[in-house]
């Protein structure tokens, strides 16, 4: 992968996959510490204790259609590259957490990419489902939460194209105040 946006886009398939209604992307900048904590949270199938042993072997898949599982141990091998690490918590019947840790000062640290277009791409295509945003980088914070945004739209499909519109101009201002208005 060539950006962090894409694994986070890879790992909330999976949790699609395993039934979540409701996705969680939480990214902590620590400008100071060089670090960037991701967290994908979600309220899917979850996993039993072998299966969050297994997970991040790329051999080893909960899917039937294929014999590989790639997405969790890439982005752990990513996360590693800098130093990091990735910690999994799952329980069956209530959902999966994946931490990861990036030392965002190392030289093999991935860019966090189009993180506006991960966002948006999710909540087009997945009009059924709710996710939240959050991006905090040292006192700043970007959130989002469809649910907030069902709220005020009414009948209309948050799938509507001028609401996607909508979140996609809210991403990118939100990310620029963070970003100190690059």
């Amino acid at each position: 992968m060539e950006d962090i946006s894409l694994h986070l886009l890879d790992l909330a398939q999976n949790s699609l996959s395993a039934g979540a209604t409701l996705i969680e992307l939480l990214i902590q900048e620590d400008s100071e510490k060089g670090t960037m904590t991701i967290v994908i949270q979600d309220n899917g199938y979850g996993m039993d204790e072998k299966q969050v042993r297994k997970i991040t072997d790329p051999f080893f898949t909960t899917r039937s259609t294929r014999k590989v599982g790639l997405g969790i141990p890439l982005f752990q091998a990513s996360a590693e590259a800098t130093g990091g690490q990735l910690h999994i918590i799952s329980c069956l019947d209530v959902g999966t957490k994946i931490e990861a840790i990036f030392h965002t000062d190392h030289i093999d640290c991935l860019p966090l990419g189009k993180i506006d277009d991960t966002i948006t791409t999710l909540i087009y295509l997945n009009p059924g489902i709710d996710f939240i945003y959050s991006h905090k980088k040292n006192d700043k914070q970007l959130l989002l939460d469809t649910r907030e945004i069902r709220s005020v739209i009414g009948d209309i499909s948050i799938a509507n194209l001028s609401v996607i519109d909508w979140i996609k101009r809210y991403l990118i201002e939100g990310l620029k105040e963070i970003n100190g208005g690059v």
